[in-house]
């Protein structure tokens, strides 16, 4: 992991190795200007007398973690990694409560109001909240990664899960067929939908085959729906026999295995969704956006033999994927999204009636809900040092949560 580095005039330029920043600190020749990326900014130096190389930044999205990688294009080396943590789930279930307090409400005290319908415009291209942060959480990483570090281009891995496409396979054009990346897609899909695990015992991190649920030998087919993952030994144990005989000793995994072909895969529903709306915003970056298919990503990884993680799935995206990708020594910052604190003022139980209001204020003391702190707690029953992140009171005491417990410091 490389740390980044910016001139006494904030413009950023190469960034260095941790031992060559620590010189630079201890010499007094830089200070830190921020700690998550780690960035210092150098007292001696300026942009137009530094030599700087271009760098790119890969992106490869998901549903719940996307990863980001930068990397410099004339080296393959992979300055810096970060694994963005989404909130999209969490929103969904907000606004569900929003949704049914208010309906509560609503039929408690306007019973006999007319129901609106249809009244209410959205603007074109308009997201669902939950992927809308998706979205906004790439573009933020992505704005503060270009004023630390010269990115001169963007890639984003422009996945799609193309039902009819996978459902049959040999209509999906001579390229698909005969070329080189023939089968990586829906392969590709399986592992998302079984969670790289065999559908039969469950085992992980084993090399897995396509498995057809009902043979085809029985008359079954290629579509997704009839195609499972499976270690080698139970796909040979199985053979042609139907999966209600085969796990007739298993019937928690033959329930499993039924209900989860049938599933829809709701990730790559919300990767379908944003992807073209998260290229429309790289473009307007004014950064030169490249694009690539999972497929791709997968082949560039396994063909230089690097295991895969979100961070290695984005340095991997896309054709400009250098012949040799330097990795050694990187450590992928963790990012958890957390939100920009919320517009209740007014708390409710579970019944939804008011238990508590808060103020409008969201800063007290210079401090801001969810800030990470290192408090040094002199006296009382919590005493010592702690880091953990905070919640204001407007008191003289603060909400600390640090390894899974709370207390006021």
């Amino acid at each position: 992991m490389r740390v980044f580095v910016l001139d006494k005039n904030l413009k950023p330029l190469d960034p260095c190795h941790q031992a060559r920043a620590r010189e630079l600190l201890d010499k007094g020749r830089a200070k830190v200007f921020r700690r998550y990326p780690f960035t210092i900014v150098l007292q001696d130096r300026v942009f137009e007398a530094s030599v700087t190389h271009s760098h790119r930044i890969k992106i490869d999205p998901g549903s719940k973690v996307t990863g980001i990688a930068v990397v410099q294009e004339e080296t393959g080396r992979v300055t810096n990694a970060l694994e963005v943590s989404h909130r999209g789930q969490q929103i969904k279930n907000s606004l569900e409560s929003r949704r049914s307090l208010r309906r509560g409400r609503r039929n408690r005290k306007t019973r006999y109001r007319k129901p609106r319908f249809l009244n209410r415009t959205r603007r074109t291209g308009s997201l669902p909240p939950s992927l809308e942060s998706r979205i906004a959480n790439i573009e933020t990483w992505v704005r503060r990664i270009r004023k630390v570090c010269p990115v001169t281009a963007v890639s984003q891995e422009l996945v799609r899960f193309d039902l009819q496409q996978i459902q049959n396979p040999e209509i999906s054009g001579v390229e698909y067929q005969r070329g080189e990346l023939f089968g990586f897609e829906v392969k590709e899909y399986l592992l998302q939908k079984w969670n790289r695990r065999c559908a039969y015992c469950g085992v992980e991190n084993v090399p897995f085959e396509i498995e057809h649920i009902l043979a085809r030998s029985k008359g079954g087919s290629n579509r997704v729906n009839n195609l499972c993952l499976s270690c080698h030994s139970c796909n040979q144990a199985k053979g042609n026999k139907p999966v209600e005989e085969f796990l007739k000793k298993k019937p928690e995994a033959l329930k499993r295995v039924m209900a989860q072909a049938k599933a829809p895969l709701k990730d790559a529903a919300a990767v379908n969704a944003t992807r073209w709306e998260l290229y429309r915003r790289l473009q307007s970056t004014g950064l030169p956006p490249e694009v690539g298919s999972g497929g791709r990503t997968k082949f560039n990884r396994k063909t230089r033999g690097i295991e895969k993680r979100h961070w290695t799935d984005a340095a991997n995206v896309g054709a400009s994927t250098p012949e040799r990708l330097l990795l050694n020594g990187v450590k992928p910052l963790i990012v958890k999204a957390k939100g920009h604190g919320r517009r209740q003022r007014c708390g409710t139980d579970k019944f939804g009636f008011p238990i508590r209001h808060a103020p409008a204020q969201k800063f007290f003391m210079g401090f801001q809900t969810g800030d990470l702190v290192n408090a040094h707690v002199l006296t009382g029953k919590y005493a010592g040092n702690y880091t953990g992140r905070i919640a204001i009171r407007f008191k003289p005491s603060f909400k600390l949560t640090t390894g899974g417990k709370s207390f006021d410091v």
